[in-house]
């Protein structure tokens, strides 16, 4: 026998350990994967012991609840649009969220329509609408607005009395 041959009945050491370690390893991950697929198998309606298949009644998470409720009453561009509405400050910026503030918006036109708190940001508005159509529509889909109808600012009530000159239109008459 020579020093390089290992004995038989001496205990495993150094890359036969590894072996054994590695072999041990594969072994319990493929145990975990099996397991793994079988759960997977159950959930999906294939595995159950029961005999019962899964249907619209089933309890669900509440994000897949309301995800699907978008999705039956066809909800998705009137969800993304408010998604828009809320997220508005990072869209425009914080400046023009300031004075500029998104009221509603019309599927079937696909328009949005904003509402601005001076004519001048609201002109500023204007000028911005394509860059902001564009920017809107990466974010939801192509066409889900074709356009942004900016308001001017809306003045007070109109008051009629005696102290009113003839002909005066009002705090209308500053508003382009």
């Amino acid at each position: 026998m020579s020093a390089r041959e290992p004995k038989k009945d001496a205990e495993p050491s150094g890359v036969d350990l590894a072996r054994v370690a590695l072999r041990a390893a594969r072994e319990q991950a493929r145990a975990r994967g099996d397991a793994a697929r079988q759960k997977k198998q159950a959930r999906r309606g294939g595995g159950l012991r029961s005999g019962a298949r899964a249907d619209g009644r089933d309890p669900m998470a509440l994000g897949s609840a309301i995800n699907r409720l978008i999705t039956e009453r066809g909800w998705e561009t009137p969800a993304a649009v408010g998604g828009v509405m809320g997220r508005w400050p990072e869209i425009v910026g914080e400046d023009l969220a300031k004075h500029c503030v998104p009221q509603r918006y019309d599927e079937d036109e696909r328009v949005l329509t904003v509402q601005c708190d001076s004519t001048a940001w609201a002109t500023q508005l204007r000028v911005l609408a394509p860059t902001l159509v564009a920017r809107i529509n990466e974010d939801l889909g192509h066409g889900s607005v074709r356009i942004i109808k900016v308001l001017n600012p809306g003045g007070q009530p109109r008051r009629y009395g005696p102290l009113r000159a003839p002909g005066s239109t009002g705090p209308g008459d500053t508003y382009g």
